[in-house]
């Protein structure tokens, strides 16, 4: 499931066309699951008990962590986990953060 904060919910679908417009899609699944279920192509995996962490980081140090340039506050971000819950709280500690 996908969460975006303007649309709670998320086809994947809506997803793609999103891509293509250079939103930063993050899967909060724990690596365990990645490895199992499978990564969604240009995705980045930040498992959500990582997650407020890495959105504080420096850039140069998410860059080097999660290879992919750190979202400005401002930047269009996607959160997705396996049934909604997780990228749910994802969203909430984003927004907490003031990433918009």
């Amino acid at each position: 499931s996908l969460c975006a904060g303007r649309a709670p919910s998320l086809s994947y679908r809506e997803l793609k066309d999103l891509k293509k417009a250079n939103v930063l899609h993050i899967d909060v699944r724990e690596r365990w699951e990645i490895d199992r279920f499978g990564k969604i192509p240009e995705s980045v995996n930040i498992p959500l008990g990582e997650l407020v962490e890495a959105l504080q980081m420096d850039p140069m140090q998410f860059k080097e962590q999660y290879n992919q340039e750190m979202p400005s506050k401002s930047d269009p971000v996607v959160f997705s986990c396996l049934a909604g819950t997780r990228s749910k709280q994802a969203l909430g500690f984003a927004t907490s953060l003031g990433f918009s």
